[in-house]
């Protein structure tokens, strides 16, 4: 299941209101598994949507954990260029498992032996803190959900508030779900829009066991701008201006 999509909110300005609301660009692959022993082979689901979020940065830095001993634990501090990454919480640490196998219980590295054990939800959640807001990141999560969880990322923004996303992983039973690998990936649209902090919830279940792997961080500069708008033929401003006005604020979902 790949999914690349707008996650649109418009306040109803034209009625004299203010935006209440956020835009991001989420990008999202899952590629199913049912082994807590063997891993996948290929995941094209979730490496077509991070080739999608990657083509959106010029020059982001991605942390694939290879340069970290085993059992090196949290709080881990990660480089993305002038950016400091810290990984807290979750009683994370970094697990190493040969290419072609797993830890056992379906977690495993997908580049390709290193990556960060960690647990969403329950006590003392994942939490990614930043020194300095960025405007996106991106990450392989690995044999999420196959005991039920439900992933949930919780964003704190630079200029206050937050953002809570449903990551939409499929959820399995006792297991079912073991090894899966999924993809996820957030592109902030406006300044206000930048990232301090990102914490792992779980919806559902009891927490969530997983394999943190391949974290990509892009800065506000990194990021591509916009194509810019074209600007209107004579006359059709006023007529693209009734139309707003009779349909309203509307949320948009593509």
């Amino acid at each position: 299941m790949l999914r690349s999509f707008w996650i649109l909110a418009l306040a109803a300005f034209l009625l004299g209101g203010a935006p209440s609301a956020h835009a991001y660009l989420v990008f999202f692959g899952e590629d199913l598994n049912d082994s807590e022993d063997d891993p996948l082979a290929a995941f094209p689901n979730a490496s077509a949507a991070e080739a999608d979020f990657l083509a959106l940065l010029d020059g982001a830095g991605t942390e694939d954990f290879e340069g970290f001993a085993e059992g090196d634990a949290e709080p881990l501090n990660l480089m993305f260029g002038g950016v400091l990454a810290t990984l807290s919480g979750g009683d994370g640490m970094i697990a190493s498992v040969d290419a072609g196998e797993t830890n056992t219980v379906g977690r495993y590295g997908t580049s390709p032996t290193n990556y960060w054990d960690v647990e969403a939800g329950d006590d003392g959640d994942f939490l990614i803190t930043f020194s300095e807001p960025v405007a996106a990141f991106g990450f392989f999560g690995v044999d999420i959900g196959d005991f039920g969880g439900d992933l949930e990322l919780l964003l704190g923004l630079e200029g206050g508030g937050d953002e809570l996303f449903d990551v939409e992983n499929t959820q399995g039973a006792g297991g079912s779900t073991g090894g899966s690998v999924l993809f996820y990936g957030v592109v902030a649209e406006e300044d206000d829009e930048l990232i301090s902090t990102v914490a792992f919830l779980t919806a559902s279940g009891d927490g969530d066991a997983f394999g943190f792997d391949d974290f990509t961080v892009g800065t506000r500069e990194q990021t591509m701008p916009p194509a810019p708008n074209p600007v209107p033929e004579p006359g059709t401003a006023f007529l693209v201006g009734l139309g707003l006005v009779g349909l309203g604020a509307r949320r948009r979902r593509v």
